[in-house]
């Protein structure tokens, strides 16, 4: 057990001192144990510590707290990781109200190159839920790891999509890391220990209480590059993380949806107000984030069983090599346009096809 873990851990559970406080001492002592050996007539002359802090700090009560806490940890596999561990997520740390404590628990690289996070409605529509899985399928090809809060809706869809394609996903809870909730989506966290996580900022056996679901939600944004709301209602969680990340000026994206609907609602507001741009596919996030991606490193794209009549449009669009319109597909494919037309929904949500301008259909490269 690291002395200096145990001090770090101590210093977070004394009652009445603030993460900026424990910042600020640990940055003029140079350590949570020089915090601890400092003597008391020395840490008054830091900024902002009376007396009353002083005296906390050498109070012994909450080492022998985070002593037990380390050792209840390690026995349910949890990580605990400090602000100034190297494996604590860097794009968190440049929030400025990032926590100053992770606990952990998974195989996953908390630093990879490119993070997303989506997010959306709990009672999501199936449109948002097929929306979801395009969207990772696509982001899964060019090596995104997803974030998301694992609640049902959109962020369970989400996480869902991402084992399914074997792609890294981690899932910021509110409450202890051993109490995951909901419930019925403990079988979906568990699987994301094998090359992804489980995230909180709550002490192991907090319960997951409704006021902590606002302030986890900080955590998603700020682990992220860009954050991608589905769908919304007007008020909700969602929101949050959204505002939160357009607050880390990190960039927005929302998925537009039909005036009036009442899921569409949030996601349209957030575009209006300009906090948010409109998600097409993954060319948005690559051009506005700047990716430059390495052609060997990008999967190549799997093409799901078909149905004849899809077939034979993806091969005909494959084969002329350019944009097709609408009309023309019918004509050649020898198939009724209503037909065409509900054929080529399908390609798109399946992220082969593409719409143009023109009433033109290209594929998906």
């Amino acid at each position: 057990m690291s002395e200096e873990l145990v001090h770090q851990l101590a210093l977070e559970l004394i009652p009445g001192i603030g993460q900026k406080s424990v910042k600020q001492l640990i940055s003029y002592c140079g350590s949570a144990s020089e915090v601890v050996s400092t003597p008391k007539n020395r840490l008054l002359k830091i900024p902002g510590v009376g007396h009353k802090m002083a005296s906390a700090i050498k109070s012994v009560n909450t080492y022998r707290d985070s002593e037990t806490i380390i050792r209840s940890c390690e026995e349910k596999g949890i990580q605990i990781l400090h602000y100034l561990n190297p494996d604590f997520p860097k794009k968190l740390k440049l929030i400025h109200d990032a926590p100053n404590i992770l606990y952990f628990k998974g195989s996953g690289d908390l630093n990879p190159q490119r993070t997303v996070s989506i997010v959306g409605a709990r009672k999501a529509t199936s449109y948002g839920k097929e929306i979801t899985e395009k969207i990772v399928s696509e982001l899964a090809l060019v090596g995104v790891t997803i974030v998301s809060g694992l609640a049902y809706g959109i962020d369970i869809q989400a996480h869902r999509t991402a084992l399914k394609h074997n792609t890294p996903t981690f899932a910021v809870i509110a409450g202890g890391l051993d109490r995951v909730y909901p419930s019925a989506h403990k079988k979906y966290a568990e699987q994301m220990l094998q090359s992804g996580g489980v995230i909180s900022e709550s002490l192991p056996e907090t319960k997951p209480d409704a006021h902590l679901f606002p302030v986890r939600n900080r955590i998603i944004a700020g682990m992220s590059d860009a954050t991608i709301v589905v769908e919304a209602a007007e008020r909700g969680g969602a929101l949050i993380t959204a505002n939160l990340a357009d607050s880390y000026n990190r960039i927005v994206f929302a998925v537009p949806g039909d005036v009036g609907n009442t899921f569409s609602e949030g996601a349209n507001r957030l575009i209006a107000s300009q906090k948010a741009l409109i998600y097409t596919g993954a060319q948005d996030l690559i051009y506005h984030l700047g990716w430059e991606l390495d052609e060997d490193n990008v999967k190549p794209k799997i093409i799901p069983v078909l149905q004849p009549e899809e077939e034979e449009i993806y091969l005909l669009l494959k084969e002329s090599g350019r944009a097709i319109e609408i009309d023309q597909i019918a004509i050649k494919s020898e198939i009724p346009i209503n037909q065409v037309a509900s054929l080529l929904l399908g390609l798109e949500f399946k992220n082969l096809v593409k719409s143009l301008p023109g009433k033109k259909y290209d594929l998906v490269k």
